[in-house]
């Protein structure tokens, strides 16, 4: 049977499927199977129902098989809207009619080929009323499906199937995995899955127009079993034309263009348009882009690409702010420039001030001031570089520091989830603490970092993992020291249940300094634990090394460990029960001679589009003098 609506000359054996549904008393309107239409009109798809006085009803739903009436109940429209009134009887008639195909769909989704469905509203057929049918009040609807039997596949071929590849990259899932397979139940599903793996099998290898030219399915009823046979045309092997930029204003067209990393002459893959969109969406330069393939590869073999582009304002400001009961209210504000010489050039000056409410006094209060900028696109796509100077006031427990640091350096893109940087540090700062006094130092150093994070949403992870090692080699001059400072972190996510609903997230990072006595080393640089991002129930930076005199002073070791279980209750609401550990240790090599710090507690998320909003309580298990018996943390963003 062809279909008019269809391009393609697609087959499809559809008289078992009539003799299977003759029974069924099915209305003659719009339906699909497969994604092909078989009769009725596009308008009558999407056609609206018919404004009118509110029209009451109540349903009843029956099902001979309990195993999939859940999913034909979240078929049906009748059965969502069962607690409010249709538009008018014209509109409940049309819902009806709708049925028939949710449902239809619902049941050759699960291999289902010979069931019957019967929507009978006041006794009469919903198929066979008129859109004027006068109906009672509240009008009585019955919803009667037998399933029929289980189908299963009895051949399920692809003909023209990709070769394999020697290049892992371009690997695709086995269609036979996904259910299209001899003995395997007949979805539906996996037909349509099936025919994407193919034609992505032949894109991989840079058959750029590869399509489904055929498809034949066909069912015998007196052996519950379904024929399936698809067939690919490849089309010809496709090579990169021009990348012309259209929509582009402010931004340089022809940067953007070298931007994507697709050049000419080189073979198509899908993977590098996903690879140049992910990386121009970081430059945060466009409200909205896409990549439009010419409809034809040139004789040529070229295939030309058209980025199409809708650009955003290039200044920004923005405010925000934490708060916590053992550290206080924290505000910042910034202003952003994204586009500042054209070839979107970052310029962000910002400013911020913390620990109000522990304080009011003008002169303990915690500030940062300073500006940062990044030019994306130095030496490769992928490559950027970035140069910062802060000057910064930061009153803790501690310590006190006064300071101003200049870093300048260079990050690179190895794929999409492997990065790495290398910066040069420098710093002049002076520190007040009730151990060693007032000292004054002077720092510059490297600091190399890489970064394998696979997160599917890096506020609010459910699945993947975060992985960061950094090394940091630096010379003090007022003492004349070398010394080298190393981190590594790792997080893990893992979600459960529908949508992944319920999370388990954990976070290890051990640090290790070696160099001189702690006397003889910036603070800043040493190790500290506690706060928000650390061991909750604790104030920020409080976990330390305790003194003789009883004063707490960094470390040149730390370890800290934290575990959460996140349960989303509803699509905006989450809860949290979260335990955390911290050790910090004055030798390089953690000994574990001090006490390891635990808070526990629970919490509170609000789900936003920007990531969830966080309401923290924690209690310190190993409470010190000075520590508070209950902490609270707000902020944005998971806590890890």
């Amino acid at each position: 049977m062809h279909s008019p609506h269809i391009r393609r000359p697609f087959r499809f054996i559809v008289a078992a499927f009539c003799v299977a549904f003759a029974a069924a008393p099915l209305p003659a309107h719009a339906f699909e199977i497969f994604g092909i239409k078989l009769f009725g009109s596009k308008a009558e798809e999407t056609q609206d129902d018919t404004i009118g006085d509110p029209q009451r009803y109540e349903v009843e739903f029956a099902v001979t098989d309990e195993d999939i009436e859940k999913k034909l109940k979240g078929a049906s429209t009748l059965w969502a809207d069962r607690d409010e009134a249709a538009s008018g009887a014209a509109g409940l008639i049309a819902k009806a009619r709708g049925d028939y195909r949710r449902m239809l769909a619902a049941l050759y989704g699960e291999g289902r080929y010979g069931g019957t469905i019967s929507i009978r509203i006041d006794g009469r057929e919903a198929s066979d009323l008129a859109p004027d049918a006068v109906l009672a009040e509240p009008a009585r609807v019955a919803i009667a499906v037998d399933p029929g039997p289980l189908f299963h596949f009895r051949q399920a071929e692809i003909v023209n199937q990709a070769p394999p590849t020697d290049d892992w990259r371009d690997e695709v899932d086995d269609p036979r995995d996904e259910g299209f397979a001899p003995g395997e139940v007949a979805r539906s599903g996996a037909v349509l899955r099936a025919e994407r793996l193919a034609v992505e099998a032949w894109r991989q290898q840079g058959y750029a127009k590869a399509e489904i030219s055929d498809r034949r399915v066909e069912a015998a009823h007196e052996a519950d079993v379904i024929d399936a046979r698809v067939t690919v045309d490849p089309g010809r092997k496709a090579y990169y034309g021009p990348v012309t930029v259209e929509g582009a204003e402010q931004v340089d067209a022809e940067w953007i263009a070298w931007m994507t990393g697709l050049r000419h002459g080189e073979e198509y893959d899908p993977d590098d348009i996903k690879r140049a969109a992910t990386r121009i969406a970081r430059l945060d330069v466009y409200r909205a882009a896409r990549f439009q393939e010419a409809e034809f590869i040139g004789d040529d073999g070229l295939l030309p690409i058209t980025y199409i582009v809708q650009e955003r304002k290039p200044r920004r400001f923005g405010v925000g702010g934490t708060w916590s009961s053992i550290d206080g209210v924290g505000l910042e504000a910034f202003w952003l420039h994204r586009n500042l010489f054209g070839r979107a050039e970052r310029l962000k000056i910002e400013g911020k001030v913390a620990g109000i409410g522990q304080t009011f006094k003008p002169e303990e209060f915690t500030y940062r001031v300073g500006a940062s900028f990044v030019k994306p696109g130095v030496y490769t796509p992928d490559t950027s570089f970035s140069a910062s100077l802060f000057g910064d006031r930061e009153v803790l427990e501690a310590y006190t520091r006064t300071a101003i640091t200049l870093s300048a350096g260079l990050t690179h893109e190895f794929t999409e989830q492997l990065s790495g940087r290398l910066f040069v540090n420098a710093a002049r700062a002076r520190f007040d603490d009730d151990e060693y006094g007032r000292r004054d130092f002077m720092t510059i150093g490297l600091a190399g970092a890489l970064t394998y994070d696979s997160r599917d949403n890096a506020a609010d992870a459910t699945r993947g993992v975060f992985l960061e090692t950094t090394i940091e080699p630096f010379y003090e001059f007022e003492y004349g020291n070398p010394a080298i400072r190393a981190t590594a972190e790792a997080r893990a996510y893992y979600g459960f249940g529908e949508d992944s609903r319920f999370v388990l997230a954990g976070r290890v990072k051990l640090g290790s300094l070696a160099g001189p006595s702690v006397a003889e080393l910036p603070p800043d640089l040493l190790f500290f634990a506690g706060g928000g991002g650390s061991v909750r129930g604790y104030a920020y930076r409080n976990i330390g090394v305790e003194t003789p005199s009883g004063n707490v002073v960094g470390g040149r070791s730390l370890a800290e460990a934290s575990v959460e279980a996140r349960m989303r209750v509803t699509d905006s609401i989450g809860l949290v029960a979260f335990a955390d550990a911290g050790y910090v240790g004055a030798d390089s090599i953690p000994t574990f001679d001090d006490r390891l710090r635990v808070g526990v507690g629970g919490g509170l998320r609000y789900i936003t589009g920007l990531g969830p909003i966080r309401l923290d309580v924690a209690v310190p298990l190993d409470r010190r003098p000075g520590d508070p018996s209950v902490a609270f943390y707000v902020g944005l963003g998971q806590a890890f």
